[in-house]
């Protein structure tokens, strides 16, 4: 067994691979089912059709790529030119792209490329929000498994674009030891063994952290041979301060669990190296945008 890794080399640069096209694919047949019945009834079918994606709030735009891409997919004439970049600060009233092509592929794209640009936009301007929050001090903001069932790779996608870092994307590139994990090996220490022994046997080269909830929970971890990571799960400032002054560098440490934009700050003093936010992807607000379309010939 080795570490499943492909999806972690993908750049923000986007390449569209398999996974990305069939989410597009099911969300253009989820949306127009056997067709799109008001814009055939209005739009001749040789009408062509030019408009702009219009920010209409200030943010970091996320998607276009995506949004390019759900147009192609629709109609294969249109042709989209991208004035904005993906991770780029843009504000209210701000062109990001414009679209030129068959008027009724435009009209049957146009949700779906919307929704994907609209929640990718979200969720790298909230992360960007926690990423300014704590610049100048050495901790990364980084997102969780929190994500919309089917659609982590954008998700996660976007955090980068905002700036921040992912955690595993799923299972099987990288071992976190939770509170249930803990109780089924008998505690902290056994379950980092039997981990480790796991992972010598069969290969896989992966990172391993173990979950938290008290320092003396932190002691036991850092007994631990092959640990790399220890997570800090809702502690209270004073005992993270205590905690990375136990780990004296040792192995890397994140904070976890509760942590606000406005708290953000005080933890990544203590000199933790990550800061978890779930709802970087569980409770981004969605960017307003919007595409204005007028016809021409």
């Amino acid at each position: 067994m080795t570490s499943p890794s492909s999806w972690w080399t993908m750049s923000t640069d986007l390449h569209f691979d398999s996974r990305i096209s069939r989410l597009i694919e099911l969300a253009l047949m989820e949306d127009a089912g056997l067709g799109d019945l008001t814009s055939e009834a209005i739009v001749p079918e040789h009408q062509m059709g030019r408009g702009i994606l219009l920010c209409k709030a200030d943010g970091v735009i996320a998607g276009l790529a995506v949004a390019a891409e759900v147009f192609r997919h629709s109609e294969p004439g249109i042709d989209v030119d991208l004035v904005s970049r993906d991770g780029a600060t843009v504000v209210a009233g701000e062109t990001v792209a414009r679209v030129n092509g068959p008027a009724r592929g435009i009209l049957l794209g146009e949700r779906t490329a919307l929704n994907f640009l609209q929640r990718m936009s979200g969720i790298a301007t909230l992360t960007r929000r926690y990423v300014d929050a704590v610049a100048g001090t050495k901790a990364k903001i980084t997102d969780t498994r929190k994500t919309a069932p089917g659609l982590r790779v954008l998700d996660k996608l976007a955090v980068r674009l905002g700036g921040g870092v992912n955690h595993r994307f799923g299972l099987d590139d990288m071992v976190l030891i939770k509170d249930n994990h803990k109780v089924a090996a008998g505690g902290i220490i056994p379950a980092v063994q039997k981990c480790v022994t796991y992972l010598r046997a069969t290969g896989a080269r992966v990172p391993v952290e173990v979950e938290t909830t008290t320092l003396s929970e932190v002691s036991e971890a850092l007994a631990c041979e092959g640990l790399g990571r220890i997570m800090l799960d809702n502690f209270e400032l004073p005992d993270v301060r205590k905690a990375v002054e136990l780990v004296a560098g040792r192995v890397e440490v994140e904070a976890s669990g509760g942590i606000t934009l406005e708290t953000v700050r005080s933890y990544a003093e203590t000199g933790v190296d990550f800061i978890s936010i779930g709802a970087l992807t569980h409770s981004a607000r969605a960017l307003d945008i919007s595409l204005e379309i007028s016809p021409h010939v």
